[in-house]
């Protein structure tokens, strides 16, 4: 692999961090030791488990997660219905500050949630930003148990409500301000749009996915189970990605505002997708619940090592490169056609899958007769479910010109037209 870029520096906003890695809000910031922790692993910056004023009771119940996972306990989906934090205005102030004394080139930013009230949003942001958090976050995003009394994403769904609280803490602060969303709407536009004009410097998207993990088909308990009984939560992991992604390219095509990219990033090619349709940073959280907060290091050599591999000079030059290509629908070519074929014969298992797939869910074009698959090229409308459904790689999708003059069977003995 070429040789790494000098660094992997980049700006968000008025941010400034050392690489675009940043723990985001959530059980691995909860404490000033977690967040000690993460910072001499060499995440870029961390933003704190929400805060909340003294005269809001948080109190978690147990258990509080649920996990879809695949083959070999790998993770899926993760559900949580935690609270906000426990810790009470007093320490997190001293914790902030401890933190920045002993980390003051890294970038700590203070998440925090109030009543509608904008006088208790203004009163907890002077006091984080006085003890020293160098960016204030807004969740006004939270999916489970806040808003049930009227905060989090109950504030977030509604544009006016955004403009609002946000405004009323841009009055009040001069540090960078960032606004949470939530991907619980149906248009995200409004809402973003809601919180630049009242002031925000930067977007953090997307908050948790409001989601129902399972039923104990045992017992009929929901899950997590809380004494038999559960509740809506936050979905995110690796299955929410899509939904971040989608989010992070809609705004960055419409606004000119610097994006936080969050959803679904456990591996370095999802922060690159992030960077490259629009976000200048990433937040991660379940991730780190999952493996840890020593992740970091992979995440930064792989990223590292793909920027120079593609020549670029960091992070930044990174950002937005693939929202070009991004449209309506309408727009998108239909003069261009593909076709599906075999590849790669020596690897078939004659497992028949791609033979079901197009028969039931494709437009019947594959065959597999005398240990050959077969593909109709007239019947074959290109859709792909075949590539997808194919466990080996060996049916692929290729432009219509790459097909048509080649055989249309290719025998698995590998004797065949060559691919």
């Amino acid at each position: 692999m070429p040789a790494s870029p000098h660094t992997l520096k980049t700006t968000v906003g008025t941010l400034s961090l050392d690489n675009p890695f940043i723990l985001a809000s959530g059980p691995p910031t909860a404490s000033g030791d977690q967040i000690r922790h993460a910072f001499r692993l060499g995440w870029g910056g961390a933003v704190t488990k929400t805060i909340v004023p003294d005269s809001i009771e948080i109190t978690d119940v147990s258990p509080r997660f649920a996990a879809w996972k695949g083959e070999n306990a790998g993770l899926l989906g993760f559900e949580n219905i935690e609270l906000l934090s426990k810790r009470d205005l007093a320490c997190w102030t001293g914790e902030i500050a401890a933190i920045k004394k002993e980390f003051p080139e890294r970038v700590l930013i203070a998440s925090i949630m109030a009543s509608p009230d904008p006088a208790e949003w203004r009163d907890l942001a002077g006091a984080v930003v006085e003890a020293g958090a160098d960016a204030v976050e807004l969740n006004v995003s939270c999916p489970h148990g806040m808003p049930e009394r009227g905060v989090g994403a109950a504030l977030g769904q509604h544009p006016h409500l955004v403009r609002e609280v946000t405004h009323a803490v841009r009055g009040a602060v001069e540090v960078p301000l960032v606004v949470k969303l939530t991907p619980n709407v149906t248009d995200i536009l409004p809402v973003a749009e809601a919180a630049v004009e009242g002031g925000a410097d930067i977007l953090a998207a997307i908050n948790t996915v409001q989601c129902l993990m399972g039923i104990d088909l045992d017992t009929l308990e929901p899950l997590p189970s809380v004494a038999g009984s559960s509740t809506y939560g936050g979905y995110s992991g690796p299955a929410t990605k899509p939904i971040g992604l989608r989010i992070v390219s809609q705004i960055a095509r419409e606004l000119p505002v610097p994006l936080m990219g969050i959803g679904g990033i456990s591996h370095w090619q999802d922060a690159a997708e992030y960077l490259a349709v629009g976000a200048s940073a990433v937040q991660v959280c379940t991730a780190v619940m999952w493996g840890g907060a020593g992740i970091v290091r992979g995440l930064a050599e792989g990223l590292s090592g793909y920027l120079a591999e593609r020549g670029l000079s960091g992070p930044d030059a990174l950002r937005g490169l693939a929202l070009p290509r991004l449209g309506t629908h309408e727009a998108l070519s239909r003069d261009a056609s593909s076709r599906a074929r075999a590849e790669h014969p020596e690897r078939c298992t004659v497992c028949g899958r791609c033979v079901v797939a197009c028969r039931d869910g494709g437009s019947g074009a594959i065959s597999i007769a005398d240990r050959r698959v077969a593909v109709d090229e007239v019947r074959c409308d290109g859709c792909g479910l075949c590539s997808l459904v194919c466990p080996e790689g060996v049916m692929v999708v290729r432009p219509r010109s790459q097909v048509n003059g080649r055989s249309a069977a290719t025998r698995l003995s590998g004797k065949g037209p060559a691919a």
